[in-house]
């Protein structure tokens, strides 16, 4: 009995690529619901100004469907202020786990964020898409929703 080695490859190739489909999530607002803790780095390019640095962390409250709740405390040029500013925004994730945040910032113009969800919406990369803006932010799950 003679196997043909180059048939056998591509049969198992299909059927290892079927199950991968099949496994594939599709995301969407409720992949990333509950509390996360964010590290946030990068700089802001004032118009005929300075260049300032921006870290600072963030505990984020999706409610997956679309509202976001958040707490966060930067450091522009190593200076914080003290406690904790609360900030609301909204936000719409892709079937591809790509998606868009919407954020106030005090009495500062709204912040624009593009992100990526990844390992099933445990963590999410973030990217400030506003000009003059040169910011990004990962944030990991640290407490999923109770089950309803």
């Amino acid at each position: 009995m003679k196997i043909r080695i180059p048939t056998l490859i591509f049969a198992l190739a299909v059927a290892a690529s079927s199950a991968i489909a099949a496994n594939a999530s599709v995301c969407n607002n409720a992949t990333i619901r509950g509390d996360y803790a964010y590290t946030i780095h990068g700089q802001v390019f004032v118009p005929n100004g300075p260049i300032l640095a921006i870290d600072g962390l963030a505990k984020t409250t999706f409610d997956g469907m679309g509202n976001i709740s958040e707490l966060d405390a930067v450091a522009v040029n190593g200076n914080l202020a003290p406690g904790w500013a609360p900030n609301t925004g909204i936000y719409s994730v892709n079937p591809d786990c790509t998606g868009t945040i919407t954020v106030t910032n005090g009495n500062a113009p709204l912040v624009h964020l593009q992100m990526i969800i990844g390992q099933s919406g445990n963590t999410i990369h973030e990217m400030t898409i506003d000009p003059g803006f040169a910011t990004t932010a990962e944030g990991e799950r640290i407490k999923a929703p109770q089950q309803q």
